[in-house]
């Protein structure tokens, strides 16, 4: 059965065992990529380093948005075209993909490495973590390009039909990564720039990986022919990434915001300024991580929904959205529990420290991730409408969580109810996106019958 017939014939269980798990890896081992680093800086360097780590996230996240722009769009055009049997422009997504992955990583690096000081300044860097930040920063710079293509390549590998190559390409450089940090920090008495050096590392031996998967590709017909004039076809494949774009990219806003409205209301509490913004840091870390399961599964499902839409097969595009939903609520739900009844025991995995480091960071994981699991209508929901073709409607619901209502919701708790009441903008925000996600769900469900004729096959 070739990879075609199984997407419109096979069971949805099956089928998201085959392509949702190694994307719920694969997210997974890059989100802890710098959650490991931290773990062990923490242990390592000591609280300061993490928040170096902290002020330098956004500028990966950077990285990540462009990745998964350029990866997941081209991904998503794939799909929407094999399934409707455009085999050309199949080919040459696939090839527009590769140096633009390339080009980005290479402007990023140039951009960051030129600017990073005033870079570090406006994701609030103090006096204390400046210094570490920069010695961290300039090293991530210098592996820009690995970062980006590793990421976008990841998509592209997993929507020619290898899941197992790109899972492999993700487990190779978490290995490689986890192994290096405690090598450099520790043997060899690198500290900070040990862990900058051991993520490159394995953001190298990902791309590696995905590079001898795409000179074998199965299902996309990659060759040399298809880059001629696939410069036309950036723009469209970029365009079906958009959602994925804005959703790391506001991160970026976010994190601006937030590291210094810490700093700020931190200064006047009895916290400090560094406790709040790096304790808020590692929480958010943690919270992409839990996140890996409900994005994977919806980022896995690309594949199936695509290609079964632009078949007309929409009972199995409802049923595969039925079923990521309910599994990935279940999964939120026990992880709420054990950050409310547990939360110790993560917070000792990034170091001992004094009472009032690790006071602020069980308020942190209790508050600000009360209510994830309301959260999960955006997160599955903006990746099911881009994968229906409705890369707008994805974006603006992205938008909403992570600017519309996040931003003020701090700037309003944090003048109230100070640094503590900037925790309880994640609660809140999830809430009022969750109502909005929502109704974008149920128009697009009910549209779905009449976008054109159901087509029974098999």
């Amino acid at each position: 059965m070739n990879i075609e017939e199984r997407l419109r014939t096979e069971r949805i269980g099956k089928l998201l065992l085959t392509f949702s798990v190694p994307s719920i890896i694969s997210l997974v081992i890059t989100a802890v990529y710098n959650m490991v680093g931290q773990i062990f800086i923490g242990q390592g360097v000591g609280y300061l380093g993490n928040g170096a780590t902290n002020v330098i996230y956004p500028l990966t996240q950077v990285a990540l948005a462009l990745g998964l722009m350029i990866g997941e769009g081209g991904a998503n055009y794939i799909s929407l075209h094999l399934g409707a049997g455009e085999r050309d422009k199949v080919s040459h997504a696939a090839a527009a993909s590769i140096p633009t992955l390339l080009g980005c990583g290479i402007v990023l690096a140039a951009v960051y490495l030129a600017l990073l000081k005033p870079i570090c300044t406006l994701f609030g860097a103090t006096e204390q973590t400046l210094s570490y930040a920069l010695d961290y920063g300039r090293i991530i710079s210098f592996g820009m390009i690995w970062n980006v293509f590793s990421i976008g390549s990841t998509s592209l590998v997993r929507a020619d039909g290898q899941p197992g190559m790109a899972t492999g390409g993700m487990i190779a450089g978490f290995v490689v990564n986890i192994i290096g940090n405690p090598v450099a920090i520790f043997l060899l008495g690198m500290g900070i720039k040990g862990a900058a050096w051991a993520t490159i590392l394995g953001q190298m031996a990902t791309a590696v990986v995905n590079i001898v998967a795409l000179r074998r590709c199965r299902t996309i017909p990659l060759n040399r022919s298809s880059f001629s004039g696939c410069v036309g076809l950036i723009p469209a494949v970029a365009k079906g990434g958009l959602s994925s774009f804005m959703s790391q990219f506001t991160i970026v806003i976010v994190s601006a915001v937030q590291n210094n409205l810490y700093v700020y209301y931190g200064a006047q509490s009895i916290y400090g300024s560094d406790i709040p913004m790096t304790t808020m840091g590692v929480t958010v870390k943690i919270f992409v991580v839990v996140q890996c399961f409900a994005l994977g599964l919806s980022s896995g499902s690309q594949p199936i929904i695509g290609y079964n839409y632009g078949r007309g097969l929409y009972q199995r595009v409802k049923d595969t959205y039925k079923t990521i939903l309910i599994a990935s609520v279940l999964f939120l739900l026990a992880a709420t529990l054990w950050f409310q009844l547990a939360p110790m025991s993560i917070v000792r995995l990034f170091g001992e420290s004094d009472s009032l480091y690790l006071e602020f960071a069980v308020k942190c994981l209790r508050i600000y991730l009360l209510l994830i699991v309301v959260d999960v209508f955006q997160m599955t929901g903006s990746i099911f409408l881009q994968s229906l073709g409705q890369p707008v409607r994805a974006a603006v619901l992205t938008l909403i969580r992570q600017i519309i209502i996040v931003i003020p919701a701090m700037f309003l708790l944090g003048r109230w109810f100070g640094v503590e009441g900037l925790l309880w903008s994640g609660p809140v925000s999830m809430g009022l996106t969750a109502i909005v996600a929502v109704a974008f769900l149920r128009k697009a469900w009910k549209e779905l019958p009449r976008n054109g004729k159901e087509n029974i096959i098999g």
